[in-house]
Order: structure tokens, then C-alpha cells, then sequence
């Protein structure tokens, strides 16, 4: 076997070195699901605003597939970090099977209630059409996401981010590409509009599982094979202790734009598509911030399980430096870019002027968001996974949604404010967080 280069390659440059490729992976990623609304908005605002209304179920579905990974991926780590290499490769064996266990669940809970959830937030027939069809669709063929996050994480274990660039990148591709023919009906392909949107989606999906079971198959520091598997409950009880509230964390998402698809109507008649143009744009601004918490968790429980504080505590100052230099910019960015960014919506005239109010009361959080999260995937490298899931708890629904509500009836132009004020809070608590745990599990291990 190689010697894994998280135990031996200078912790800034192994940072930056495990980040970049996961970054610009999910910057693709990020690209497809903005050129899919673009698309569709071009068809109609009811189909844009079918988009927004179904993204939290897409939210729910990669928080357990994000959420399940940290516990895999953390698991997987820490036995290649302790030189258990059998061990390793049950873990990887066990966190596949699980993956399918996701699926299954999500072909259900998907197909049987998608016209059910829609209805619950709109009574315009065409909306409702639009979102149960891409909703039905995501879900029943969801086995390409879920099986491509389970290439990733196997990969990012092992310290390879340039495996899962490339798994999603294929994908991504596929997706592009696939979009406009089937959304419009070029050439030889039917009209399917939004449900074409959904079957260009789950097709590059398809092709990025495809991907990763060849690059997992030919990995040197991990070896996945089924040859009399049978489910280990040791194993996914350990993979979940750290994964089960990684997943109510990231699951708070969902719960947050869900909440927020109702509270923003009562103060505003934009809401819904201000609210859905942001994550759009957001996703590209935090992108550089997500490949570098991806890479985090690796690193800090590979060397957690190594005993080596050092590596740990050098990676965390880099870490919070990247994230006060990456976090500015973005404000900087959308302070001075939200009105030219709207316009790729088709926003204009009292839309618009919403919009960038809104844009810029919520680009003043992003340092703060920015800080909590590393935090957050620091603690969940150490095992600390319910301090992290009170942190996400205040950033998305405990003081967020509240806030919301207070701010809106004092000034319905308030209501953006929310983010900023859940930010800064949970921000204070994560930091307080973070130095419990580092005086608990970090201090007393070998210099």
C-alpha cells in the first residue's frame, strides 16, 4: 500500500491540495443547476418557481446522502489513519450498502408524495404539474446520486479529490449537455420541459456512479469488494453516531427554505423567487468554502486518529484564514454584482428592486456563515457531531425562522435581515463550541 499523503504532506499545502479539486467539481455541479433554471425560466415563471418549491426536497435528499458520507467518511478515515486496512474495507463495503438503503428510501417517500408536498405551498394547477414531474422523476432514478456520493466519499477517505472532481464532472457534463435538448425538444428529442430538466439531471447522475465504481476499482489504498458481504451493525451503528446528526444538520436546510417558502409570502410577493434566484448564486460564492470543508473532515479525523495535534491545529489556523479571505470577497462580490446577477432571473423593474435590497442585507452574513461552518466540519472530524448539529440548529431554524417573523411585521423590507442576526449568533456559539471541544480531544494528544 502508499503512503497516504494526509499523514505526511505539510498541512497548508495538503488543504489546499485536497480542496481545489473538490471545489471546482462542485462549481460544475453548481453550473448545471443554474443553467437548469435559467432554461426553465425561459419557459415560464411558474416552472422556475416549481423549481424553488421542490428544492427542498432535493436538499432533504443530499443531506442524507452529505450526512451519511460524513459518518462513512470519517469511519473510513480514521481506519486508514490507524493502519486497519481490513477494517477500512469492511467500512467501505458497509457505507455502498447503506447508499442503496438511501435510495430505496427515496424511490418511496418520492414517487408516493410528491403531489402531495406540492400542494401544500401552491394552488396553481401548472406549478404543481411541473414540480410533481421533476420531483417524481429525481427520486425514482436517485440511485445514480446516491451511489456517486458513495464513490466521492471512499475517494475523499483515502486523501483523492481529484476522483471525485472527476466523477462529478462527467456528470456534470452529461447534464449540460443534455439539458436544452431535452427541455426543448432539439433535434431528434422530444419537448419535456421541465421533466426534461429532471431526466438530463438524473442521466448525468447515472454516468457519475458509472464513474466511480471504475475509479474506486482501481484506488491503491482501498479495495471494494462484495464476495460474502453481509451488513455489519457495528459498522453503520458507528458510521451513523457521526452521520445521523450530520444528516438532521444538513436536513435543516430543507426545513429552513421550507420555512422561509412561508414566511416570506406574508411580507412580500417576491419572496418565493428571491429566495430561489439567491441559492443559485449563493452556491457559487460558498463553492470554494464547501471543497474546503469536504476536505477538512478527512484530514482532521485521519490525523485525530493518527494522534498528531499538530497537523490538526495547523489545518484549523489555515482553514479560518482561507475562510475570512474567501468570505469577504464573496460579500464584496454580491454587494456590488446583485442587480447585473438578477437579470440572468429575468428580474426587472419592482422584482428587481426587491432583489438587490435583499441581496445585499444577506451578503453581510457570509463571514460569519463562513466561520461556522469550518467549525461545524471540524467538529464532526472529531466526533463532536451534536455540537455541531446545535450550531446548524440556530443558523436554520431556531433564530433564523423567528427572526424572520419579528423582523417582517416590524418592516416587511426586514425580513432579510433574519440571516445576518441567525448568523452572527451562531457564530459566537460555534466558536464557544469549538474551544470546549479543542481543550477536550485535541489538548491531550502528542505534540
Amino acid at each position: 500500500m502508499e503512503e497516504n499523503k494526509m499523514a505526511a504532506m505539510p498541512v497548508r499545502r495538503l488543504l489546499l491540495n485536497m480542496s481545489w479539486p473538490m471545489a471546482l467539481s462542485m462549481l460544475i455541479q453548481a453550473l448545471y443547476n443554474l443553467v437548469d433554471s435559467l432554461f426553465v425560466v425561459r419557459l415560464s415563471r411558474d416552472g422556475f418557481e416549481a423549481l424553488a418549491l421542490v428544492y427542498p426536497v432535493q436538499m432533504l435528499m443530499v443531506a442524507v446522502c452529505v450526512g451519511t458520507g460524513v459518518g462513512f467518511n470519517a469511519l473510513l478515515a480514521r481506519r486508514l489513519g490507524q493502519r486497519r486496512q481490513r477494517d477500512a474495507e469492511r467500512v467501505a463495503a458497509n457505507g455502498y450498502f447503506v447508499y442503496t438503503m438511501c435510495w430505496l428510501g427515496f424511490l418511496v417517500l418520492g414517487v408516493g408524495f410528491a403531489r402531495p408536498f406540492l400542494t401544500l405551498f401552491s394552488d396553481a394547477p401548472q406549478q404543481v404539474e411541473y414540480g410533481a414531474q421533476y420531483l417524481a422523476i429525481v427520486t425514482g432514478l436517485s440511485i445514480g446520486v446516491c451511489m456517486q456520493f458513495a464513490g466521492e466519499r471512499t475517494l475523499q477517505a483515502t486523501g483523492d479529490m481529484v476522483g471525485p472532481m472527476l466523477i462529478q464532472g462527467v456528470g456534470a457534463v452529461v447534464n449540460l449537455v443534455m439539458d436544452p435538448l431535452l427541455i426543448f425538444g432539439i433535434g431528434p428529442f422530444p419537448r419535456l420541459e421541465v421533466a426534461g430538466a429532471a431526466l438530463a439531471t438524473v442521466l448525468g447522475q447515472l454516468v457519475g456512479l458509472a464513474a466511480g465504481f471504475f475509479l474506486v476499482s482501481r484506488s491503491k489504498l482501498i479495495r471494494l469488494s462484495f464476495r460474502g458481504f453481509r451488513p455489519d451493525g457495528e459498522i453503520i451503528g458507528a458510521m451513523f453516531k457521526v452521520g445521523f446528526p450530520a444528516i438532521l444538520m444538513q436536513a435543516l436546510s430543507s426545513v429552513m427554505t421550507v420555512g422561509m417558502n412561508l414566511i416570506l409570502p406574508l411580507f412580500t410577493s417576491f419572496g418565493v423567487f428571491i429566495l430561489g434566484a439567491y441559492y443559485k448564486i449563493q452556491s457559487f460564492i460558498f463553492m470554494p468554502l464547501y471543497g474546503m470543508t469536504n476536505a477538512l473532515v478527512p484530514i482532521i479525523s485521519f490525523n485525530y486518529g493518527a494522534k498528531s495535534r499538530g497537523r490538526i491545529t495547523g489545518t484549523v489556523r489555515f482553514a479560518l484564514i482561507l475562510t475570512a479571505v474567501l468570505m469577504t470577497a464573496g460579500t464584496l462580490f454580491l454587494l456590488a454584482l446583485a442587480g447585473p446577477l438578477l437579470t440572468l432571473f429575468e428580474a426587472e423593474g419592482e422584482l428587481m428592486g426587491a432583489g438587490v435590497a435583499a441581496l445585499r442585507w444577506i451578503a453581510l452574513s457570509f463571514l460569519f456563515a463562513g466561520v461556522s461552518l469550518v467549525l461545524c466540519a471540524i467538529l464532526q472530524a472529531l466526533g463532536s457531531a451534536n455540537a455541531s448539529l446545535t450550531v446548524s440548529l440556530l443558523r436554520q431554524v431556531v433564530v433564523l425562522l423567528p427572526a424572520a417573523c419579528l423582523l417582517g411585521t416590524l418592516n416587511s423590507s426586514l425580513v432579510w435581515l433574519s440571516f445576518l442576526t441567525a448568523e452572527i449568533i451562531s457564530c459566537a456559539v460555534a466558536l464557544l463550541l469549538y474551544r470546549r471541544a479543542y481543550h477536550q480531544k485535541i489538548v491531550p494528544l502528542p505534540d
